[in-house]
């Protein structure tokens, strides 16, 4: 005895409930892929902003620095005429002292 042959669409069927499957499983494979890369990308945006906020932080303290720094300064006019007098005493000192 032998098995009656199947009909030839039950087996299109199947197979093609297989694919449809398949497919399904690929596409929540991808689905869940492009949840991870979307959740990466906003991590790294947010990183990128703290990362932003942090170095003008920097930069603005730097300025505030150089700032500072300026004012404390001697323009150099005054050192020049500072020198000058300093330089003239010192003659007229040797001069005197003769």
């Amino acid at each position: 005895m032998s098995t009656p042959p199947e009909p030839e669409g039950s087996t299109v069927a199947v197979e093609l409930e297989r694919l449809r499957g398949t497919v399904a499983t690929g596409f929540a494979e991808v689905k869940g892929s492009l949840a991870v890369l979307v959740e990466r990308s906003t991590r790294n945006e947010q990183d990128l902003v703290r990362l932003r906020d942090d170095t003008q932080k920097a930069l603005n303290a730097l300025g505030a620095e150089v700032e500072a720094l300026k004012a404390r300064r001697w323009p150099l006019g005054v050192v020049g005429a500072l020198t000058g007098v300093a330089g003239a005493a010192t003659g007229a000192a040797a001069l005197f002292i003769r």
